[in-house]
């Protein structure tokens, strides 16, 4: 027992690695996973929108870049876009590894949120985009004001969902050699177990990891349950001082 803990819940150790973990690896993590998930959301709304348009020659690439990017091991992804393409953009990002990680990031992401916005666009209702067109609104105004709104709303758990994903894999850009300042949660603790042989830092980064995930876990629970329940609304029932609770569907009683 005294050899597991002092292997894995070396407490005076990891007060040590502390600083590092949180100043350097909670932070580039971060920057990683927010940065890549803001690329991979505005990629995969386009990828949406072109995986459902009638024109072949954007179904087409738009179904094509997703079977890819889904088919492919992430690590394998992050390896042949931050070496191989990585050299080709030499000139712009010269040897830093680090744009390239996010990159790589950003298109894996794209491809899971293009095929979630395209599901949740595709479960809104025929009858919306009939009556938005019936009242003089174009094809790309009603998609814009009235279809995407209502499949983006309708998916937001899976998109909170893929985000934790996304934090996850962020663990494997370790493969592109980062800088020591560039160093995510993973990394530093892989760096420091190797030194001394103690696991107690991976450990920690895994801590450090739940502690970004699991409110994450939570928030979507709260999310999916608001959206099936739906959001009471009080109104006063003509002649009558009861107040009724009403779930709201979009109509309120007149």
């Amino acid at each position: 027992m005294d050899d597991f803990v002092n292997t894995f819940l070396d407490w005076d150790y990891i007060s040590q690695v502390l600083p590092d973990l949180l100043k350097t690896g909670l932070l580039n993590t971060l920057i990683l996973s927010v940065s890549s998930a803001l690329i991979g959301t505005v990629v995969g709304m386009v990828l949406a929108v072109m995986g459902l348009s009638t024109k072949w020659w954007l179904r087409w690439p738009a179904r094509i870049y997703t079977d890819i990017f889904r088919g492919l091991p992430a690590i394998l992804t992050i390896l042949l876009i931050g070496q191989g393409l990585g050299t080709l953009a030499r000139d712009v990002v010269g040897t830093n590894p680090y744009p390239m990680g996010i990159l790589a990031l950003s298109l894996i992401a794209a491809a899971y949120i293009g095929e979630i916005f395209r599901s949740g666009i595709q479960s809104v209702d025929k009858g919306q985009m009939e009556a938005s067109r019936a009242l003089g609104m174009s094809y790309t105004k009603s998609m814009l004001l009235v279809i995407i709104p209502q499949g983006v709303r309708r998916v937001l758990p899976a998109l909170v969902n893929q985000f934790i994903a996304l934090v996850k894999d962020s663990s494997l850009v370790y493969v592109l050699g980062l800088l020591s300042g560039q160093r995510e949660l993973f990394r530093i603790g892989q760096d420091l177990a190797a030194n001394t042989g103690n696991l107690s830092p991976l450990v920690a980064a895994g801590v450090f990891f739940l502690v970004i995930t699991v409110p994450l876990t939570h928030l979507v629970n709260y999310i999916d349950k608001k959206l099936r329940t739906g959001r009471k609304v009080r109104v006063d029932e003509p002649g009558d001082g009861d107040e009724l609770d009403l779930v709201a569907s979009g109509k309120v009683p007149s």
